[in-house]
């Protein structure tokens, strides 16, 4: 197995950086995906890592040896691609059993990896198929056994399930994490779906513009985003944002909206620090499941809205509303029913809300 350091890594392409003073740790064994949306460096990372493009500036190290010069085959790491990259004309067998056989092992050991891949990956009964007998999950699961087979250090996964089907893809997620544990093998993982990464990952790398903004736990980097951009970049549906001040009245220092106005709890009050005055324009972050809705005023449902749209989601219902020109997505009960146009009141969790420096887009609570 190994460990992971990227210490201080750029990467151009021409004038154009891709990669931005990089700092990445990757723990012995642990499962880190690097999430972030097209072009923001993740796939720039991971061919670096791999040795198939140059570092500009900057070191990698693999258990603490630095590998920058280290050509591809040399840094005993396997690496799995979107498209698959099997050979059309070879078995599944053979596919599997290619890179042992370049590598000059032995048939017997050939034959004892690839089978135990195999049925790791439930893929025994098919070992005798050409690609174009296999579904894309079967083909996804082929080009992850000829990794596995070669027993590398470092299992690195360039969006591996992006264009698979949805059912497929929740599948995928599962096996992936579940062989993750058996092998207890370091895995990096390249993906711009926040759902594979919350579900897989023990940490996940966020990135946006080549710059790195957040490294946590799928728990941290949902509940305790580190900026504007990272809130609304995880969770679908999408966090509600809403222009608020800072205002002291009476000596109580409260959130005020044109449509609510919260008085800050003394846990609010310690995270700002005293900074109040210095943020007075803010941005609220609230996500939908924690926004709740109601046909009449209470209470508990004090904010007035309008009801723009609703969404039956199965077992959930988003209802958009409109309140005093923002708009506000609620996730709630499939049982409430509105129309588009009806007077609605919303109610906020105080304890569950973010507020975020209107400019800087930087979390302060």
């Amino acid at each position: 197995m190994a460990s992971i350091s990227i210490k201080s890594v750029w990467k151009y392409y021409g004038d154009t950086p891709a990669v931005k003073d990089l700092n990445l740790e990757c723990l012995d064994g642990e499962f880190v995906c690097i999430l972030g949306p097209s072009g923001c460096g993740k796939s720039s990372t991971m061919r670096m890592l791999a040795g198939l493009e140059h570092i500009t500036a900057g070191d990698i190290l693999f258990n603490d040896k630095r590998i920058n010069d280290l050509p591809p085959k040399d840094r005993n790491l396997a690496m799995v691609f979107e498209n698959y990259a099997l050979y059309p004309h070879k078995s599944v067998y053979d596919n599997m059993a290619n890179a042992l056989k370049i590598q000059k092992v032995d048939k017997a050991t050939i034959d004892k990896k690839v089978k135990w891949a195999a049925e790791l990956l439930e893929l025994s009964p098919l070992l005798d198929r050409k690609p174009l007998e296999l579904s894309g999950g079967q083909k996804q699961r082929c080009a992850i056994g000829r990794a596995i087979v070669r027993e590398p250090e470092l299992f690195l996964f360039d969006e591996p399930i992006a264009h698979l089907d949805a059912k497929l893809r929740a599948h995928m997620r599962s096996e992936l994490k579940i062989m993750q544990r058996r092998l207890k093998t370091t895995m990096i993982y390249v993906t711009h779906d926040q759902l594979e990464a919350l579900s897989m990952a023990d940490r996940i790398a966020v990135m946006r513009d080549g710059v790195l903004q957040q490294v946590g736990t799928p728990s941290e980097i949902y509940n305790q985003p580190a900026n504007q951009w990272v809130a609304g970049f995880i969770g679908e549906p999408a966090m509600n944002f809403l222009d608020c001040s800072l205002t002291e009245s009476n000596g109580h220092l409260h959130l005020s909206h044109n449509a609510f106005s919260f008085a800050l709890n003394a846990e609010h009050i310690a995270k700002l620090n005293g900074s109040a005055k210095e943020h007075s324009q803010v941005h609220m972050g609230i996500r939908p499941e924690h926004v709740t809705i109601s046909a009449r005023a209470t209470p508990e449902h004090p904010i007035k809205g309008e009801v723009l749209v609703t969404e039956l989601l199965g077992g959930d219902l988003l209802v958009e509303a409109n309140v005093n020109d923002t708009r506000v997505t609620i996730k709630t009960d499939p049982d409430y029913i509105a129309d588009m146009g009806d007077t609605c009141y919303l109610g906020m969790d105080t304890s569950r809300w973010h507020l975020f420096e209107r400019e800087s887009g930087v979390s302060l609570i």
